[in-house]
């Protein structure tokens, strides 16, 4: 095995320990899932859409587990300080007494 392989086995490798969490953002029964899906670190997402069949495939296939109400708080969060940094025309905007 070349030096190039064995390095992205070993990298496969690694990631498959790492947790891979989801987010559904779709309603249900919607034809289409819309999703979050992050490995090893929640706030670190890629947003995806698959029909429901495969979104159902591509969840056994990785083992996926659903991101707590902490972690999805937490991501809201983070996304609404850089949306709405106190320092934009946004934050200055925006209701932060709702929060």
């Amino acid at each position: 095995m070349n030096t190039t392989r064995s390095h992205l086995v070993s990298a496969h490798a690694e990631a498959s320990k790492l947790t891979k969490y989801i987010r559904v953002r779709s309603q249900p029964g919607a034809r289409f899932v819309e999703f979050d899906f992050a490995i090893g670190d929640p706030g670190l997402f890629v947003e995806l859409v698959l029909p429901r069949e495969s979104f159902e495939a591509f969840c056994n296939t990785n083992q996926v587990v659903a991101m707590t109400q902490e972690q999805t708080e937490a991501v809201d969060a983070e996304i609404d300080k850089w949306r709405y940094g106190e320092e934009t025309l946004m934050g200055r905007n925006h209701d932060h007494s709702q929060q």
